[in-house]
């Protein structure tokens, strides 16, 4: 396997947790719930494809229970996002200044949730190449691990999940965790072909956000089968 940073890597997954964990907590935070379960979903929608991946490769007990500096980041987001949620729905209501905050807050997340999609998309798929798996095995589990937790949060909620129904989303995944696996494959798994995996699907993802970009439907909403 690629030699790489365990410090830079410890950077990249505490942020992509933390920003995940944030979207949980804002879905709790609309939903309703109580601080109980704002916290469950922060953990949930940041740790959940880690511990997907892990179990399916046998790594227990998964690093959604047993890393604490991950676990500390779930928790923090979900706490504050608690916190700073009423101010923000308050500030929303004070006119187009505040308004113009909270939208460069969203995009910024935005930019921090591809970057989290495409380290976990990547990292899922070396994990999954350093256990022995076999190519499409390591695939499956890069997407999986990239889009997991918010698949889980969702259906927590009673939603359809996001990656089913939003910007493209799992395709960026796909290619990121599938461009490892060849890399693995024809033995050219470089330390920069691994960021180049990286920068590919967050370059997907945010020409997707910006485009608004999805895939095809088959219906339109409102039209019947």
């Amino acid at each position: 396997m690629v030699a790489s940073s365990s410090e830079l890597q410890l950077a990249l997954d505490l942020i992509g947790v933390f920003v995940f964990a944030l979207s949980g907590a804002l879905v709790g935070v609309r939903k309703g719930l109580d601080l109980v379960g704002v916290a469950v979903l922060s953990w949930i929608a940041g740790l959940g494809g880690g511990m997907i991946r892990d179990v399916l490769l046998g790594d227990v007990p998964p690093v959604g229970v047993s890393d604490w500096r991950l676990l500390a980041a779930a928790v923090v987001a979900g706490l504050l996002v608690f916190a700073v949620h009423p101010r923000l729905m308050e500030a929303r209501r004070r006119g187009r200044r505040h308004r113009v905050r909270i939208g460069l807050v969203t995009r910024m997340v935005r930019v921090l949730d591809a970057a989290g999609l495409a380290v976990f998309s990547v990292g899922g798929a070396l994990k999954a190449l350093s256990f022995g798996s076999p190519a499409l095995a390591a695939v499956l589990i890069g997407v999986v691990t990239a889009v997991g937790g918010g698949m889980l949060r969702d259906v927590l909620v009673r939603e359809v999940p996001e990656v089913l129904r939003r910007e493209l989303y799992a395709v960026p995944a796909l290619v990121g965790s599938l461009s490892v696996v060849l890399a693995f494959a024809a033995g050219y798994l470089a330390t920069w072909v691994v960021w180049g995996s990286v920068m590919l699907v967050f370059s997907i993802r945010m020409v997707a956000v910006m485009l608004d970009l999805n895939a095809p439907t088959t219906f339109r909403t409102g039209d019947h089968p």
